[in-house]
């Protein structure tokens, strides 16, 4: 299997993102002590407004077109990530990436890349 490829992840957490049931995963996300990986996750299109990003690693996830407007990502890893004609209004990035990454993703599709300060 393609380690890169976006795939369907057989998660609970990750199916509550799926149909946009986004009051239902803060709910379930909020109860568990060790969050799973929603790493090279398929988001696109999807309506994640108010999703409570703290923590996930969505690591070469794919958010096409997807409406992330509001989100907080400065706790989440997005490395690899690609966020091509998605709606950001208002989301809050990791410090860590560059605003030229993201607007190459936001405008090309490109994933983003950034370093993890250790």
């Amino acid at each position: 299997m393609d380690t890169d490829a976006v795939r369907h992840i057989n998660d609970p957490l990750y199916e509550k993102l799926r149909s946009e049931d986004i009051d239902a995963f803060n709910t379930a996300k909020s109860r568990l002590t060790e969050l799973p990986s929603l790493a090279h996750g398929d988001f696109r299109g999807l309506d994640l407004r108010g999703m409570d990003a703290r923590g996930l690693d969505l690591s070469h996830a794919y958010f096409r077109g997807a409406d992330l407007r509001g989100i907080d990502f400065s706790q989440t890893n997005l490395e690899g990530a690609s966020i091509a004609g998605a709606k950001i209004s208002g989301c809050y990035f990791p410090s860590q990436l560059h605003s030229d990454e993201i607007i190459l993703s936001l405008n090309h599709g490109t994933r983003m890349r950034y370093n993890i300060l250790k």
